[in-house]
């Protein structure tokens, strides 16, 4: 059986997809919490996926408008509250680019990490 994103989702509505360093991600939402979810490159019928809260989400999205070359960790680091561990971070901020609040910075694709521009 081929794992088929659209069949497992449904009822959810999509947001869109974001490319990470390894990953194609997939940002689907409930009324009340964004699914971030990945397909395995290298397994057949794998995946992952994450939840992030949405009142989270927007509370950091109100908290970083304007922001330029911000990274997962650097959110992290910085939040005093409503954001666990840099990995919810990433997801948060995925979240963001897929709804069009945030977006990849495309001058620093060779770093390490990804680097993320939130909109004002």
């Amino acid at each position: 059986m081929k794992l088929d994103v659209k069949t497992l989702t449904t009822g959810l509505q999509f947001h869109g997809e974001v490319e990470g360093k390894r990953q194609r991600y997939f940002v689907l939402s409930s009324a009340r919490q964004y699914f971030v979810m990945s397909l395995s490159r290298s397994k057949r019928d794998a995946g992952n996926f994450n939840l992030v809260g949405k009142a989270s989400v927007e509370r950091l999205h109100r908290r970083l408008r304007g922001r330029r070359a911000l990274t997962a960790r650097l959110v992290y680091e910085r939040s005093k509250r409503g954001v666990p561990s840099a990995l919810v971070a990433l997801n948060m901020l995925y979240v963001l680019v897929a709804t069009g609040r945030a977006s990849i910075d495309q001058r620093r694709l060779a770093a390490r990490e990804i680097f993320f521009n939130v909109k004002a």
